[in-house]
C-alpha cells in the first residue's frame, strides 16, 4: 500500500530519545544508532579544523589566518555559535548555497542540444536564488515563487525572476524554433520539454521519480500514468523564452495599467473603424489591401533579408535553392533579386553568385525531365547589384525550379550564396512562388533576417519604390472617408486615434523593462509560436499510449500525485481559469503542510551538503528504488522543523552546532580495540565526520583568493571564461582562447556562464555538475587528471605567479614569505620541517614554483 512506504507516511514530529551526554536532539538520534551498532563517536575536532569546515561549508572560501587565530583564542563559551551566526549572516552564504540549488535544478545559460545557443537573460534567476537564501526566505514562499511567482507575487522582481526555475533546463532549439507544433517531431519536442518541467519540479521539491510514469504506470511507486500527464497539463501553456518584467513594483503596475488602457482603446478604435468600413464598402477594403502590400514592401528596405547559405572556405562549391509547387504547372518567366547587406561593406548584391544556372524539372529526379532555362556557369557574371533579373521562355510544365550557384560570392575571408527573392510566373502572369515549398542544400536560419522562407515572401530591396505608393494610397483613402463617412463618425475615429497615440507615447516613455529567461506564454512567430497565438490557452493533454504522441488516449485535467493521503490531487477549479492558476495550484499542493515529501526532501538535501552524504542517499528518489533513510526519525525531526519554522538557516544552525557535525574526521577505535571502519566502513552511522574534498567551485575560488585576485562583486550578467566562435549558428565555446589574466573573470564561480555542450575543462575534471542533468549529488573522484589539471591549468599557473608577486611585495625574506603563504593557503603556520623543505625548494626552483606546489597539495583541496 502507498501509505505503508516510509516517504509517503504523514509527517509527525518524533519523540527525542533520552541519551546521556547528548548535546542536541540531532546528537540523541545519532547516538542511539551508534549504541545499537556498538560504536561511539570520535572526539570534537580542533578549532582550526572547525573554522575551516564552517567557512568551506557556509561560504565556499577559506578563512583568513587572522580570523582563525582570533577564533582559536576566543575563550567565550559561545564563540562557536557566534561564528556560525556571523557566517550565516554574510552574503557569501547565499553565493555558496545557491550553487547547490542550481545543481539540483540543472540551471544552465545555453540551450543545449544541437545548436546550444546562449541564454543571455538567464542570470536573474541565479541572483534570485542567492538573494532568497541570504534573506532566509520562508521555504514555502521560495517554492511558490519558483512555480507561480507571476500569479502569487505579481508585479514583483522575485515573482518574475523565480520563474527561471521552470525554464532552467535544456531546450531543443531545432525542435521548437524550426519544427512547427503541427508536425510529429514538433509535438515530440514539446512533449519532452514538458517532461523536463515535470521531472525537474517533482525531483527538486518532492524527491520522486514521477517522470518514470510517462509510458506506463510507475513500476515501483504508486504513481499512475494519469498522474504524470496531469502534471504535464499543469505546464501545458508555458514555454521557455525571454520574459519582460519590471523590478520596480510601482513601475510594473503603471505599465500594466497603460497596457490595459491601450487594449481598451484599440477595441474602441476597431469598433469605429468597423463603422467606417460599413459606410465605405468594398472601395475601402481594396485600398487597405493595396496600402498593406505597399507598406510591406516599403518596410523591407534596407532588407538584409533573404536566403543565406552556409559559409564555405572555397568559392568552388555548388549550392542550390529549390521551389516545389506540389504538382506540375505551366510557367513562362522566372525573376530573381539580389540581397542588400552592409556586412563588411558589401552592400547591394550581397552573396550574388559569380556563376549559376536555373533548371526547371517537370517531375521526379529524372534528368530527361530537366530543362536549363539559363546557364551562366562557363564564365563569371557581373554583380547586378539591385537591378532586377529575369529570364523568359516558351511555356514549360514544371513542378520544381532550382537555382544553383556553381561559384560562390566572396564575403570576408570566405564564400556564400545569398538571394533576396525568387519569383516564378505562370502563363496567367501570376507569381506562384509564394505558395511553393522551399528547400536548399543548406541554410542559415536566423529569423527574421535570413531563412529559406524569406526567398518567396515578397520582401526584397527593389520593392522599396513602393514608399511613394503608400503615401499616395493613404491620401486616396482619407479622401474616400471624407466623402462617404458622416462627420460624427470621423470625429469619433480621430478622438480614438489620438487617445491611443497618447497612451502609446506614455508606454514608450517608460524605462525599458528587464528580461528574464523563464517560463511564460510565448507569442513568437514561425514554428515557435507557443500558445500566445491562441491567447495563452493551454494545450490539450492526453494520456499517451507507451508515451507516443501519435497514440493519444483520454484527456486529463491538471493535477498532481494521487498517492498523498488527504491531499486533493486534481485541480478541477483551474480548468476555466488563466494558465497560471494551474501552476499556482501545483505550488500550493507541493507546499501543503500535509505533504510529507516536500519537507523530507529539503531537510535531506541540507543534511547532505553538510556531511557529503544524505540521510537518504538517493536525494532525488524517495521511492522503492531509492535508498532507505539511515536515520528515519532524525529525518522526520528535521523535516518537521522545516515545515513548522520555514527557515533553512535555522536548519543549518541546528546541524552545525551539533556534536555530530563538529566531530573529528580522524578514525578512532572501539573499546575492544577494533577499528570502527571495520564495522562501518561507509560511516553511515556517523561515528566520525566525513572527510570531503572541496568541490570544483570552492577550489577555483580559493585559488583566486590566496593569489589576491578574487573579486567579490555580486550579481549581474555572468562572466564568460571562453571565446565564442560562430555565434550566429552553432556556437563553439573555446576555453583555450580565454585570457586567464582578465580581471572580469576573477569573480566567484557562481557567476560563471554555464555552457551545456562544452563545459569548462578544469571544472569538469574536478567533478563540477553537468548543467544538462539534474544533479542531486556530484561525483567525487580522485584521478591523475585532477593532479595534472591543477598543476598545468592556465588558471593555476597565472594564480601562482600573482601569489608569488604578492608575497615578494610583502617581504624579501624567504622564511617570512613561506609563513605568509602557509597562513593564506592553510590558515596555519608551517612546521619547522615544512619550512626547511620549502625553503630549499624556493632556493632551487623559485617562489612561483612554491606557490604552484601549494595549490596542488591535498591540504589545499580538502576541508579537513
Amino acid at each position: 500500500q502507498a501509505e505503508a512506504w516510509w516517504s509517503l507516511r504523514p509527517l509527525e514530529r518524533p519523540a527525542i530519545p533520552v541519551i546521556a551526554q547528548a548535546e542536541s536532539a540531532i546528537d540523541s538520534f545519532i547516538a542511539e544508532k551508534l549504541h545499537k551498532q556498538h560504536l561511539s563517536q570520535t572526539s570534537i575536532a580542533g578549532r582550526r579544523t572547525l573554522i575551516r569546515r564552517l567557512y568551506f561549508d557556509l561560504h565556499g572560501l577559506p578563512p583568513s589566518y587572522e580570523e582563525t587565530k582570533i577564533f582559536e583564542s576566543d575563550a567565550r563559551p559561545d564563540a562557536y555559535e557566534r561564528l556560525v551566526d556571523r557566517l550565516l549572516a554574510s552574503p557569501r552564504y547565499g553565493e555558496r548555497w545557491a550553487r547547490h540549488w542550481l545543481d539540483i535544478v540543472h540551471f544552465g545559460e545555453t540551450h543545449g542540444y544541437d545548436k546550444d545557443k546562449p541564454r543571455p537573460n538567464a542570470w536573474p534567476y541565479r541572483d534570485y536564488v542567492i538573494r532568497s537564501l541570504n534573506e532566509d526566505r520562508p521555504y514555502r514562499e521560495f517554492v511558490l515563487q519558483q512555480l507561480a511567482g507571476d500569479v502569487l507575487f505579481p508585479d514583483t522582481a522575485d515573482g518574475n525572476e523565480a520563474l527561471g526555475f521552470v525554464a532552467a533546463g535544456p531546450w531543443d532549439f531545432i525542435g521548437h524554433a524550426e519544427v512547427p507544433e503541427t508536425k510529429v517531431d514538433g509535438q515530440i519536442a514539446r512533449h519532452l520539454d514538458r517532461d523536463d518541467m515535470v521531472s525537474t519540479t517533482m525531483s527538486t521539491f518532492c524527491s520522486v521519480t514521477a517522470h518514470c510514469a510517462q509510458c506506463h504506470n510507475h513500476k515501483f511507486d504508486p504513481i499512475t500514468q494519469e498522474d504524470y500527464y496531469a502534471l504535464q497539463a499543469v505546464f501545458a501553456a508555458v514555454d521557455r523564452t525571454d520574459k519582460a518584467y519590471d523590478r520596480d513594483p510601482q513601475l510594473a503596475a503603471h505599465r500594466r495599467e497603460l497596457t490595459q488602457t491601450k487594449a481598451t482603446q484599440q477595441t474602441e478604435l476597431h469598433q469605429v473603424e468597423a463603422d467606417i468600413a460599413k459606410q465605405c464598402g468594398t472601395q475601402l477594403v481594396d485600398l487597405d489591401q493595396r496600402i498593406e502590400a505597399a507598406q510591406k514592401s516599403s518596410d523591407s528596405f534596407p532588407p538584409e533579408h533573404g536566403y543565406h547559405s552556409q559559409i564555405e572556405k572555397s568559392a568552388a562549391c555548388d549550392k542550390w535553392v529549390q521551389l516545389d509547387f506540389g504538382q506540375p504547372v505551366a510557367i513562362h518567366r522566372i525573376a530573381w533579386n539580389a540581397c542588400h547587406d552592409d556586412f563588411n561593406g558589401i552592400g547591394s548584391g550581397f552573396g550574388y553568385p559569380q556563376r549559376f544556372k536555373i533548371d526547371v524539372n517537370q517531375e521526379g529526379d529524372s534528368e530527361s525531365t530537366v530543362t536549363t532555362v539559363i546557364d551562366r556557369t562557363q564564365a563569371d557574371v557581373a554583380n547586378p547589384r539591385l537591378e532586377p533579373q529575369q529570364v523568359e521562355f516558351a511555356p514549360l510544365t514544371a513542378r520544381y525550379v532550382r537555382f544553383t550557384a556553381t561559384r560562390l560570392a566572396a564575403r570576408q575571408d570566405d564564400y556564400i550564396f545569398a538571394l533576396a527573392e525568387l519569383q516564378v510566373f505562370n502563363v496567367d502572369g501570376k507569381n506562384i512562388a509564394k505558395q511553393a515549398q522551399v528547400t536548399a542544400t543548406d541554410s542559415i536560419e536566423a529569423p527574421t533576417r535570413w531563412g529559406k522562407a524569406n526567398l518567396v515572401d515578397g520582401i526584397y530591396p527593389q520593392a522599396a519604390s513602393s514608399k511613394a505608393d503608400v503615401a499616395g494610397l493613404t491620401t486616396e483613402r482619407e479622401h474616400l472617408i471624407r466623402q462617404l463617412v458622416p462627420v460624427e463618425i470621423q470625429q469619433r475615429a480621430a478622438a480614438a486615434r489620438k487617445q491611443l497615440s497618447e497612451t502609446q507615447q506614455s508606454l514608450e516613455a517608460l524605462p525599458p523593462p528587464q528580461m528574464i529567461y523563464a517560463a511564460t506564454i510565448h507569442t513568437g512567430q514561425g514554428a515557435f509560436r507557443g500558445t500566445g497565438a491562441d491567447g495563452g490557452k493551454p494545450r490539450l493533454i492526453h494520456v499517451l499510449a507507451r508515451g507516443e504522441v501519435t497514440k493519444p488516449l483520454q484527456l486529463v485535467e491538471p493535477g498532481a500525485l494521487s498517492c498523498i493521503e488527504n491531499l486533493p490531487h486534481r485541480f478541477h477549479e483551474t480548468m476555466d481559469q488563466a494558465e497560471g492558476a494551474r501552476r499556482a495550484a501545483l505550488a500550493k499542493w507541493i507546499t501543503d503542510a500535509t505533504n510529507p515529501l516536500t519537507w523530507r526532501s529539503i531537510a535531506n538535501r541540507v543534511w547532505q551538503y553538510h556531511f557529503g552524504r544524505a540521510l537518504v542517499d538517493t536525494p532525488n528518489d524517495f521511492g522503492r528504488m531509492g535508498q532507505l533513510p539511515t536515520h528515519p526519525q532524525l529525518l522526520d525531526l528535521l523535516a518537521a522543523d522545516m515545515r513548522d519554522e520555514q527557515s533553512i538557516k535555522r536548519l543549518h544552525r541546528a546541524i552545525v552546532l551539533s556534536a555530530t557535525y563538529r566531530a573529528s574526521s580522524e578514525a578512532g577505535s572501539l573499546q575492544s580495540g577494533i577499528d570502527p571502519a571495520m564495522v562501518d566502513a561507509d560511516n553511515q552511522w556517523l561515528w566520525r565526520q566525513h572527510r570531503q574534498r572541496l568541490d570544483a567551485e570552492t577550489i577555483r575560488d580559493s585559488i583566486l583568493q590566496v593569489a589576491g585576485l578574487l573579486h567579490l562583486d555580486m550579481g549581474g550578467p555572468s562572466f564568460q571564461d571562453f571565446v565564442i566562435e560562430k555565434p550566429e549558428h552553432s556556437p563553439h565555446y573555446e576555453y583555450q582562447l580565454h585570457d586567464a589574466e582578465n580581471p572580469a573573470t576573477h569573480r566567484r564561480a557562481i557567476y560563471r556562464f554555464l555552457v551545456r555542450s562544452q563545459q569548462q575543462p578544469l571544472m569538469t575534471v574536478l567533478d563540477c555538475a553537468d548543467p544538462s542533468m539534474l544533479v542531486d549529488k556530484r561525483n567525487e573522484t580522485i584521478s591523475p587528471l585532477q593532479a595534472l589539471a591543477l598543476l598545468n591549468n592556465q588558471l593555476t599557473l597565472m594564480a601562482a605567479q600573482h601569489f608569488a608577486a604578492r608575497l615578494t611585495k610583502l617581504s624579501d625574506n624567504v622564511d617570512e614569505q613561506i609563513d605568509v603563504a602557509w597562513h593564506d593557503a592553510f590558515s596555519r603556520s608551517p612546521t619547522d620541517a615544512e619550512r626547511a623543505i620549502v625553503r630549499e625548494h624556493v632556493q632551487t626552483h623559485g617562489l612561483p614554483s612554491l606557490c604552484r606546489l601549494i595549490l596542488n597539495l591535498n591540504e589545499f583541496v580538502f576541508a579537513d
